[in-house]
C-alpha cells in the first residue's frame, strides 16, 4: 500500500510540461485508480486527453492533486469539505474551519465570563 504520510516526504516535482497517470501516482503517492476518480470530483482537475484517451497532467494539477491528498489524508477532510476547502482557497476566502473555531471561542469565553459572574456572587 502507499504511503500516505506528509507531503513533504514526497519527491520534487520535475520541470517538464506534462506528465502521465503512472508519474503523476508516483510524484503523489496516489494510486491511478484514484487519480481517475478525483476527476470526477473535482471540477478543477481536468487534464488533458490525447492519443487514445491518455491523461497528460500539468504541472498546477500535480500541485492541486497533492492539496487535495493532504487535505483528504493528512488533515482528514471529507471529499465534500476538501471541495469546499479548494474552492474557498481559489477565491481568497478564509477556511470554514478558522470561521467555526472562532465562533467556539466566542461562546467559550461567553460561558467562562458567565460562570464567573456566578461564582464572584
Amino acid at each position: 500500500m502507499l504511503d500516505q504520510g506528509d507531503n513533504a516526504t514526497l519527491p520534487p516535482i520535475p520541470s517538464k510540461r506534462y506528465f502521465t497517470i503512472g508519474e503523476v501516482s508516483e510524484l503523489c503517492m496516489v494510486k491511478p485508480h484514484v487519480l481517475r476518480y478525483w476527476e470526477q470530483e473535482f471540477a478543477q482537475l481536468n487534464p488533458v486527453k490525447r492519443r487514445g484517451n491518455r491523461r497528460y497532467y500539468q504541472r498546477h494539477e500535480v500541485q492541486l492533486i497533492r492539496r487535495i491528498r493532504s487535505l483528504l489524508y493528512i488533515e482528514g477532510f471529507t471529499i465534500s469539505g476538501a471541495k469546499n476547502q479548494i474552492e474557498m482557497e481559489a477565491g481568497g476566502q478564509s477556511t470554514p474551519t478558522t470561521q467555526v473555531k472562532r465562533q467556539v471561542v466566542a461562546e467559550l469565553i461567553s460561558e467562562i465570563d458567565e460562570v464567573v459572574s456566578i461564582l464572584s456572587e
